[in-house]
Order: C-alpha cells, then sequence, then structure tokens
C-alpha cells in the first residue's frame, strides 16, 4: 500500500512540475500571403492613396483597376483611361510568384510622366509610402 502511495504522489508530482514548465513559444502564423502580393499590396495603396485619391492632376485622365486577388500568381493593378474602364491598360504594375520585385510596363513610361511613374514605384516598393521623393 505504501508503495501504490508512493507512487501516485511521484505522479502528480510530476504533473504539478509539467504544469509549471512555460508552454513552447508558438511560431508566428504565416499570413498565407505570397512576397509578390505583399509586395503589390504595398504599392498598390500608396499608388491610389498618391495618385488618384489625393487627384494629382498627373493622373486626372486614368483610373486604377485593382487585380490583386489575381490566383494566377500574379497580382497587379492597372491605369486605364478614367472615360473607358474596358480600355487598353496605359500602365500595368505587377509582381509575380514568390518575389518581391515589382514590374512596371506599358505606353505610360514612354511618356514624360514614366520617370516620376518608375520613381514612385522604386520608393514605394522600398518601404517609404510618401507621395513625394524627400527634397
Amino acid at each position: 500500500m505504501r508503495q501504490t502511495i508512493a507512487c501516485l504522489a511521484l505522479i502528480a508530482t510530476g504533473f504539478v512540475l509539467a504544469s509549471c514548465q512555460s508552454s513552447p513559444k508558438s511560431a508566428p502564423v504565416p499570413s498565407g500571403k505570397s512576397a509578390s502580393l505583399l509586395a503589390m499590396e504595398q504599392v498598390a495603396i500608396a499608388a491610389h492613396k498618391c495618385w488618384i485619391a489625393s487627384k494629382d492632376p498627373a493622373f486626372k485622365s486614368y483610373q486604377m483597376a485593382n487585380e490583386l486577388n489575381s490566383f494566377s500568381g500574379t497580382p497587379r493593378f492597372l491605369l486605364v483611361p478614367a472615360k473607358h474602364y474596358g480600355g487598353k491598360p496605359l500602365l500595368v504594375v505587377q509582381a509575380q510568384g514568390n518575389s518581391s520585385r515589382v514590374d512596371v510596363f506599358g505606353p505610360l513610361m514612354a511618356e514624360p510622366l514614366g520617370a516620376r511613374i518608375g520613381s514612385d514605384i522604386a520608393r514605394w516598393q522600398a518601404g517609404n509610402p510618401s507621395c513625394a521623393a524627400a527634397a
């Protein structure tokens, strides 16, 4: 009988000690978003804020067509003519797969506005959400 009581006491002590142990640190839960989607979200939010929502005169004749929820692995947004939403895209900004590299192309890049677009996109992709380059 003493042996049984000692054994039960030992088991109970083990449970008490185990309950005092700190729980293992859990790894952060991944967002499930690819690097390309994370990069494009950052750029698209800044582009909308700085070009469209701010009513920037340089972008007045364009509107944004957001395609970030693409299941093809190529999140992107387009600039299209403001009066012809279904028209041919004048600017495509996209990233592919698991890369955070953002590609920019389209007829607007060959116009004077192209230099500004390129610098804005590069700034936003680098994590600076400001609407103007620092002086």
